[in-house]
């Protein structure tokens, strides 16, 4: 029963990660013009979110093996909510800026203690089912959005309405925090036999293992995996900052018909993971993530189709092009999560994690304001080009973490 409710709180914070990632994507064809900065500025802020993201991820394997996972995890997701509701009340960029530091640290360690916890705990259907949670939150986010668009109101509204969601959530998690420790205990006691000798102290003992950086880099796959991260990260993140500002500015699409059609991508990942929940009890993580990666090719080229020539609307191809690149995303993350212990080992799986963390949101930090600058330089069309040879790297990676690992994926 404790399992359960654990893995009810889990996935409810996992729905508090995904709004605000897609906060920015859907709102900033309307922000860049009320804050009076040029587009490519998304790119900024988008480092200064990563940036804290991949500090806290970093420090995931510390800050958890003092803390606790629940500790953590409700700081974290309090943290979000303030920058979030700081946004709504922000008046120049600079202040959008400095709120996007607490909500880049609130986010990464969340997202490394909770991935490594369901990694250790749970199966690997559950870990597809904890980052469909994510997809629900990343699609309500422009839903949100949009309908404050639509009615004529600020972008402003949307993220204050975000916000206060996140405090409840963190209220929440904050009044459960006595399930955290009996669910630690409990876990463990599953995890590595009752009673015997080979049972760790306490239940915090693999949380708290941080081993060294260099001892890390020396296990066969590491280097490859977390290069792995920075590309699906790449390809993740730019699709959802930037296609909405893609179809405006490179289709001359609406701004608030935009956020709804890129609010398709966020469905498409949840969807996706929902369903890759089911296909995990027939295929192991390699398969998943390849069928993942010629999913999202077959949605690059739907947006490569030359419509006009072809005499075909484009709200008929573009808008499921970004659903079935999001149906692409889904199992990647997941599947590369899941497998970390295996592929490691249980003891170095919480550093690990961590550290593949951090490289994704290096990818998140470095990738998109490169697209913003050379799209800015030359043109938006050249999007789904930019995100086609993110994934090709991906696949690269991919394959010689395989190789490296003996293939060893499994479900």
């Amino acid at each position: 029963m404790i399992r359960l409710a654990l893995l009810f709180l889990v996935y409810l914070s996992f729905i508090s990660l995904g709004l605000p990632d897609s906060l920015l994507g859907s709102a900033w064809p309307s922000m860049y013009r009320q804050l009076g900065v040029p587009p490519r500025f998304a790119g900024y802020i988008s480092v200064v979110i990563c940036s804290g993201t991949i500090v806290s991820s970093v420090l995931s394997a510390r800050l958890i093996g003092r803390f606790g996972t629940g500790v953590v995890t409700v700081a974290s997701v309090s943290m979000t909510a303030a920058a979030l509701i700081g946004f709504s009340c922000a008046p120049a960029f600079i202040v959008i800026c400095l709120c996007a530091i607490p909500l880049g640290l609130g986010g990464g360690s969340v997202d490394a203690a909770l991935n490594n916890y369901v990694a250790l705990h749970y199966k690997a259907k559950h870990m597809s089912w904890l980052h469909c949670f994510w997809g629900v939150g990343a699609s309500v986010g422009p839903l949100i959005m949009a309908s404050y668009l639509t009615r004529g109101e600020s972008w402003t509204a949307g993220a204050r309405t975000m916000g206060v969601l996140q405090l409840c959530l963190a209220a929440l998690l904050f009044i459960t925090l006595p399930l955290w420790r009996k669910g630690s205990s409990q876990n463990n006691k599953d995890a590595y036999g009752r009673g015997t000798a080979e049972a760790p102290r306490d239940a915090s003992h693999v949380e708290r293992l941080s081993p060294k950086l260099s001892e890390l880099f020396r296990i066969a796959g590491v280097t490859q995996v977390l290069a792995a991260f920075f590309c699906y990260s790449a390809v993740e993140v730019t699709t959802g900052l930037w296609g909405s500002s893609y179809l405006a500015l490179a289709r001359q699409t609406p701004p608030e018909t935009a956020a709804q059609w890129i609010a398709l991508y966020y469905m498409g990942i949840t969807a996706g993971r929902f369903i890759s929940g089911f296909l995990t009890m027939r295929l192991n993580n390699q398969r998943m993530i390849r069928v993942g990666q010629g999913v999202i090719a077959f949605g690059i080229v739907l947006l490569l189709l030359p419509l006009e020539r072809m005499g075909i609307g484009e709200r008929f191809v573009t808008p499921p092009a970004f659903f079935i690149i999001g149906l692409g995303c889904a199992p990647i993350f997941p599947s590369l999560l899941h497998e970390t212990p295996e592929n490691f080992g249980r003891s170095y799986s919480q550093a690990i994690i961590g550290l593949q963390m951090a490289c994704a949101y290096i990818g998140a930090m470095v990738m998109p304001p490169i697209f913003g600058r050379i799209a800015s330089s030359i043109e938006f069309g050249i999007f789904p080009y930019f995100i086609g040879g993110a994934l090709a790297a991906l696949f690269i990676m991919t394959e010689a973490l395989n190789r490296k690992t003996g293939g060893q994926t499994g479900g």
